[in-house]
């Protein structure tokens, strides 16, 4: 069981509050402050390591080490940042990283129109509602920042979307096959990095899982998933699992997905969330409690299909609400997470015993 944390200039959680969290093991962290593109430096990958493993957590999860836009478009600079990447899970592998998750979204690495949405019960939450979706993107980024709480959200660096215009046209003429094709690029060449110094590469879904400012999207369901895994036959070629983001697709089966890909060794990483769909078409949701009755996916059959399957790889709880009155990063409290631990480590318990 894991925790993300955004490290100490960044983050208003404490790694010695996470530590106290029953069950928590691992740190999920980042170096976050290194421009996308860049190799991550040794001396500051051991400054990480030390500060986590000093709390008495685990360094095992990196996430994310963000993927250039010029390598997801294809240009002519990609190669450069391929080989800074390769050298960065070379400078990982060696403290002793196992996983990186990475996405290969186009532009924004995930979307929400409010950050601080009002449930009832006085807390607030991420949400999606297409009908606030705004058609110019310079709106949505403004949206974005205003509603960050003075905290840099990762996927949206300010230094990166100031040239949203330029990054929309790099993406004009890419498409979801061109795009599955660069994937397909990236992957053979950095695979045989991963295979020789054992780090798994975990790629997150598309979030939300929908086609938006006409950009492609490449990891939306079963379908997609299969595709991605067929780029490079390999268990290091694998698949962050988000109960969320694929959860938003009323029509993916979340625990049948999981099921198979645990089955295959291919989801070395799980992100578990609820979600509440707003609307009849299900096509708004807000981000909930992790307790089944409190959203819209049921977080039981979700345990329950790692568990019949003997999962050992690595969960996190994912985005909770801001409660008790926390003034927390939007969708990263401390609270809300700490409860979905305690929930997903009864759900767990609960269903070994009884198997």
């Amino acid at each position: 069981m894991g925790f993300r944390w955004f490290g100490e200039q960044n983050d208003p959680v404490q790694l010695a509050e996470i530590r106290q969290i029953p069950g928590v093991s691992q740190a999920v962290t980042a170096l976050y402050d290194v421009p996308v593109g860049q190799v991550w430096p040794k001396d500051r990958i051991a400054q990480l390591k030390q500060a986590v493993t000093s709390a008495g957590l685990g360094f095992e999860v990196i996430e994310s080490v963000n993927v250039h836009d010029d390598i997801k478009t294809g240009q002519s600079g990609r190669d450069q940042y391929i080989e800074n990447y390769q050298q960065t899970i070379k400078n990982l592998a060696e403290a002793g990283v196992k996983v990186i998750c990475y996405n290969f979204m186009p532009v924004f690495d995930w979307l929400r129109t409010d950050l601080t949405y009002q449930l009832p019960d006085g807390s607030n939450a991420m949400a999606y509602q297409p009908e606030m979706l705004p058609d110019d993107p310079n709106e949505l980024i403004h949206q974005i920042m205003s509603g960050s709480k003075g905290f840099e959200m990762p996927g949206w660096e300010p230094e990166r979307l100031a040239h949203v215009q330029q990054l929309f046209a790099k993406y004009r003429h890419v498409d979801a096959d061109q795009l599955r094709a660069n994937l397909k690029y990236f992957l053979d060449a950095i695979m045989p990095t991963c295979e020789k110094y054992d780090v798994r590469m975990a790629m997150h879904p598309d979030d939300p899982p929908f086609l938006l400012f006409g950009l492609p999207r490449i990891y939306k369901n079963r379908d997609d998933m299969l595709k991605i895994e067929q780029l490079y036959e390999s268990p290091y070629n694998a698949f962050t699992i988000c109960t969320g983001s694929l959860g938003e697709n009323p029509q993916n089966d979340v625990p049948a997905i999981i099921r198979e890909f645990v089955q295959k060794d291919r989801a070395p990483f799980i992100h578990a969330r609820n979600i509440r769909f707003m609307n009849q078409t299900k096509t708004a949701f807000h981000e909930s409690a992790h307790l089944s009755s409190a959203g819209s996916l049921d977080m039981y059959e979700i345990v329950k299909a790692l568990a019949d399957n003997d999962y050992e790889g690595y969960l996190r709880p994912d985005h909770g609400r801001n409660i008790w009155g926390e003034q927390g990063r939007p969708g990263y409290g401390l609270y809300d997470r700490a409860l979905g631990v305690t929930y997903l480590n009864g759900l767990w318990e609960a269903i070994r015993k009884n198997q």
